[in-house]
């Protein structure tokens, strides 16, 4: 349960964060008990809204290039799943160092975005503040890379590509443009109740920027969307738009994930050289299968446990007539080799020698070098458990040795 202080100059409202997730306004610390949700069984988590502070944890996506100090530009998530129950937590990124030898993860600065001139188009939450920090009200930040001294980060709600300074001040706002048309969410500011679906917004909720992978050689940031659109009628694939952020623009340019059978949604997305790419791919189960529930959720159990969670290796300079990209790897987070037992937490239900990653979202990878990757979780704090049946998950990061799978061709 890691919070961090929100900044000196920020509301007040910022300082206790989690005030909304209920059906009314609680703001009394700690008294709302977390659980998973009514798709895991409602169980308890063992930590409580609201919290004091920010909530440092929820890790969506890690950055290609590194700082100056080797340590990871990581994202947090938007706060607590929506936009209307976030609007008291802070939108940041964090530069984060991981030492695998101690298991230490360390976060070596915290910096907050804020619009002091007011690059953000519409009204932000906090609108009326000198100060203008954005919230989870404004946007659901989920990809993030650096490119010079510029953080692009991708947006759930618009969608649309954001540009900030080292510092987190909001340079400009770039809505997603495909074909001539704006797309449009169903959270994108004048998307309303008598707004058309599949006509006048076209992303379904929670199926904007989940990654985006900046290519190295071109310079160009690949930008991913979770879902297909509802205006394509059997559209199976998602969208893999590029974006000139030397022009600011969209330049046309795109290819079709296809997700594998099982799988919902993508989790992150980067390119460990100039044309291949690791794809987190996911369902949205939880939990070991070897304790699924064999009737009703009980808490000894977990009724939609993880199946599908898989690290994806593309090649976008194959491209099929129809253009889908070609899938070159594949390793399974669920059936990983850990002879040496190197994993500091067990799992319940998981076994001796195989280590798991059995979690609802794994939002997090990148290459470290020519034999490793690392991966990272996003334990939706307080809301996830997938190690353990009673107790919240931690957020997670992994070193695995994959060396045929970063040969593949």
């Amino acid at each position: 349960m890691s919070l961090v202080a929100p900044p000196n100059d920020a509301p007040v409202d910022a300082r206790i964060s989690g005030k909304f997730t209920g059906t009314v306004r609680d703001a009394k610390p700690m008294s709302v008990p977390g659980n998973t949700g009514g798709l895991h069984g409602k169980r308890l988590t063992g930590i409580s809204l609201p919290f004091i502070g920010q909530p440092l944890q929820g890790f969506f996506g890690f950055a290609m290039v590194r700082a100056e100090d080797r340590s990871v530009y990581v994202l947090t998530d938007n706060g607590f799943g929506s936009k209307a129950n976030s609007p008291d937590t802070m939108l940041f990124f964090s530069r984060m160092m991981a030492n695998f030898d101690t298991g230490a993860v360390d976060i070596k600065e915290t910096v907050f975005l804020h619009d002091p001139a007011f690059k953000v188009p519409f009204r932000i939450s906090w609108e009326a503040t000198e100060s203008r920090y954005l919230t989870g009200s404004d946007f659901d930040l989920e990809s993030i890379q650096r490119v010079g001294d510029t953080i692009w980060i991708g947006d759930e709600f618009g969608p649309y590509l954001i540009e900030a300074d080292l510092d987190g001040r909001v340079k400009g706002v770039y809505p997603t443009m495909l074909d001539g048309r704006q797309l449009k969410g169903s959270d994108t500011p004048g998307i309303s109740a008598t707004s058309v679906i599949g006509t006048d917004w076209t992303v379904p909720r929670s199926g904007g920027y989940e990654g985006m992978a900046l290519q190295p050689g071109t310079g160009l940031l690949w930008a991913m969307l979770e879902k297909p659109l509802l205006a394509a009628s059997g559209e199976d694939f998602l969208r893999v738009m590029a974006f000139d952020p030397a022009a600011r623009s969209w330049i046309g340019a795109s290819f079709k994930f296809k997700l594998a059978e099982g799988a919902t949604t993508i989790g992150d997305f980067n390119f460990i050289d100039e044309t291949r790419a690791l794809v987190i791919e996911r369902d949205n189960g939880e939990g070991e299968p070897s304790l699924k529930c064999a009737g009703d959720p009980q808490p000894n159990c977990f009724p939609n446990p993880a199946m599908v969670k898989h690290v994806v290796l593309i090649d976008t300079a194959s491209v099929d007539a129809d253009g889908y990209v070609r899938r070159i790897g594949e390793i399974d987070l669920m059936n990983i080799a850990d002879p040496e037992g190197r994993a500091r937490i067990s799992t319940d239900g998981g076994e001796d020698g195989r280590f798991s990653l059995p979690f609802f979202t794994i939002e997090d990878v990148m290459r470290v070098d020519d034999t490793h990757i690392m991966v990272a979780v996003d334990n939706n704090l307080p809301f996830s458990s997938g190690r353990k049946l009673d107790a919240a998950a931690d957020n997670e990061v992994v070193l695995l040795s994959v060396p045929e799978m970063l040969a593949a061709k």
